[in-house]
């Protein structure tokens, strides 16, 4: 059961339905924030530390949330309210992902206030790396919310994570307790004899299981969500066809998402070859080509039954 709707107010604004863009590592789920960003009266962070933190929190020790129970949501619900004030130097913190869903590259000059009209915002939204192991917390602080998720073909995430030190790094011995927290949704540990296999496995078999825990928990969010709070959105499809997707999101959110805002944020567009700067390993295209022949078979062996149930591979008579 959820809890009673709790009143929120950042700016004098009232958080009404924000929206949260989950999704495994190096899914895409920036395509969609840069997008929702140029939407008019959206306010959209990412990687405030205030709520990274958390998310992280809980993404280490998963009874953090359970135990605490209510005090977790409003913990996380005091943790948004701080992240989405617009204060005259209340983005001095942010994060260089934060400032480039508007437009900045680190060589830029930062302007001198907040990267938005704090008078503007009426809908409030965050695209968090790793947001979705916090989705059920997510829910009881915000009842109203509205999640979008984006899938993309695993082999191209696991590439996409290889590359990236901050996801490796959550790979080093000792940032992870498996002793003190077995099964670990985080890495996408649920089978007991991982628990031996993991600290030898190779680093394409780790980006694998972590892809394909981060999908089971987009699959049960699918079953448990109602269709009103959760749209889920391949990555694939936003890239081939970006005004479809950005129908989808507008008739969703209730919203206008600008086609062309998604168009720039997957890559060059005829009538302005210069696209918004692309989040560090979030480049649009085929990833498959820098994984090798062996890490392409591990992937696939780890998370083949995803791969197919998903369509980025053929059915086989095993499943």
């Amino acid at each position: 059961m959820r809890q009673t709707p709790h009143i929120l107010v950042v700016n004098g604004t009232k958080v009404h339905r924000p929206v949260f863009l989950l999704g495994a590592p190096h899914s895409g789920t920036d395509l969609v924030a840069r997008a929702l960003r140029h939407s008019p009266g959206v306010h959209v962070t990412r990687g405030r530390p205030a709520v990274t933190k958390l998310v992280y929190a809980f993404a280490r020790r998963p009874s953090i949330a359970t135990e605490r129970g209510r005090g977790a949501a409003r913990v996380l619900r005091d943790a948004y309210a701080e992240s989405w004030q617009l204060a005259r130097h209340g983005c001095r913190d942010c994060p260089a992902e934060c400032w480039e869903l508007s437009g900045y590259t680190p060589g830029d000059r930062r302007p001198g206030g907040p990267c938005t009209d704090p008078a503007e915002p009426r809908r409030f939204a965050d695209a968090s790396p790793d947001l979705i192991y916090s989705a059920d917390v997510l829910l009881d602080a915000f009842p109203d919310a509205q999640l979008v998720q984006v899938i993309r073909d695993g082999r191209d995430a696991v590439a996409g994570m290889l590359g990236d030190e901050r996801v490796m790094a959550w790979f080093k011995p000792g940032i992870l307790d498996l002793d003190e927290v077995f099964p670990h949704p985080f890495l996408g540990l649920d089978d007991p004899a991982w628990r031996y296999r993991w600290p030898a496995a190779a680093p394409a078999i780790k980006c694998a299981l972590r892809w394909r825990g981060a999908v089971r928990l987009s699959a049960t969010l699918r079953a448990q969500v109602p269709e009103e709070q959760l749209l889920t959105l391949r990555y694939e499809d936003l890239v081939a066809d970006p005004l479809a997707g950005a129908h989808r999101l507008s008739d969703y959110l209730r919203e206008r998402v600008s086609g062309d805002a998604l168009a720039f944020a997957a890559g060059p567009h005829p009538d302005d070859p210069r696209p918004l700067p692309a989040l560090p390993g979030e480049e649009a295209g085929d990833r498959r080509a820098q994984l090798t022949a062996r890490q392409t078979a591990q992937v696939e062996k780890i998370a083949g039954r995803e791969l197919r149930t998903l369509g980025y591979l053929p059915n086989s008579e095993e499943d």
